[in-house]
């Protein structure tokens, strides 16, 4: 972490990875923005999710017997993924989150809820590669990639992480992959700028956070929350604006900011449909079945191995 804030720091356009956002007060501030009636992702995928529950767990067991691991990257509360657990009846579960105590509270909850499940949860960056247990062995290997959290990563980050699953899931293996769609900027700007400020509590927390675990100087007040939709880009940009001329401290290291001065702390890009089977063809996934909203606010892919 301290390596990544001193890079991302010593940019000419300041910058912070957003996986760092998941310490305990952060998951559950991102939790709180999940429930705003602003914040459409959570809702409208969790209304598909239902909607087509029946659908999507077809799509997970073909081409083999019913039998599957089900893999979930950035698992978080799990909410989905219980619907998906009961659809599907997986040999295993295995959810992945930087945040240990996200994945602690979510995997002893789910333990409860499926005694016959068996569950193993992995800490860790699931955007690099990792030791999963159980892939082997345990019939077709899907990969649940919920939350429009792709949208997180640069197209060419986008791409490197589905080659990387793509390797992960074997040729038999899938994916289901939430991704956001692109819509009226008005819808997308209110979505990052709640009226209740919680997503503004949220990006200001990375700052407490880096301030308590590498003691730092932030001074939370001098920065302001600032969210916009670049469409030349289809992407929102989440920055932490610096209010006055000031300098902050992480050790030996001193980082100056001008009055304006920005933190890049968050991107979420926005796909349509075949912009997103595109990229997932290069990455050596064949887009197989997509399913919408009502409102076609958002989607969830069905991806196969090609």
């Amino acid at each position: 972490m301290r390596e990544d804030v001193i890079a991302g720091l010593s940019l000419p356009q300041k910058a912070l990875p957003p996986k760092y956002f998941y310490d305990a007060r952060g998951s559950r501030l991102f939790e709180a923005i999940c429930r705003l009636q602003e914040y459409y992702p959570t809702r409208s995928e969790l209304a598909l999710t239902r909607t087509h529950l029946g659908a999507i767990a077809r799509f997970a067991t073909q081409r083999s017997s019913p039998a599957l691991t089900l893999i979930e990257y950035g698992s978080g509360a799990s909410l989905k993924s219980r619907l998906l657990i009961e659809a599907l009846r997986p040999l295993a579960y295995i959810p992945v989150d930087i945040s240990a105590d996200a994945l602690r509270s979510a995997a002893a909850k789910l333990r409860r809820r499926f005694p016959w499940l068996e569950i193993r949860a992995v800490h860790g960056d699931f955007s690099q590669p990792l030791k999963i247990p159980m892939a082997q062995g345990r019939g077709r290997c899907v990969v649940y990639f919920p939350g429009s959290t792709i949208g997180n990563l640069t197209p060419e980050e986008a791409h490197a992480f589905l080659r990387m699953t793509r390797g992960q899931v074997g040729p038999s293996g899938a994916m289901l992959v939430g991704v956001d769609l692109k819509k009226d900027a008005n819808l997308l700007h209110a979505a990052y700028n709640d009226a209740q400020g919680v997503t503004a509590a949220f990006n200001l927390n990375l700052l407490a956070r880096i301030n308590r675990e590498l003691g730092a100087d932030f001074r939370q007040r001098r920065f302001r929350h600032y969210a916009f939709y670049n469409a030349p880009l289809g992407r929102i940009e989440m920055h932490l604006v610096s209010l006055v001329p000031q300098t902050v401290n992480i050790g030996n290291h001193r980082f100056a900011f001008d009055a304006g001065e920005s933190i890049h702390t968050e991107n979420s890009y926005k796909y349509s449909v075949e912009e997103f089977r595109a990229l997932a063809l290069g990455a050596g996934f064949r887009g197989e079945k997509v399913w919408l909203d009502a409102k076609g606010m958002f989607s969830l892919h069905g991806l196969v191995a090609s």
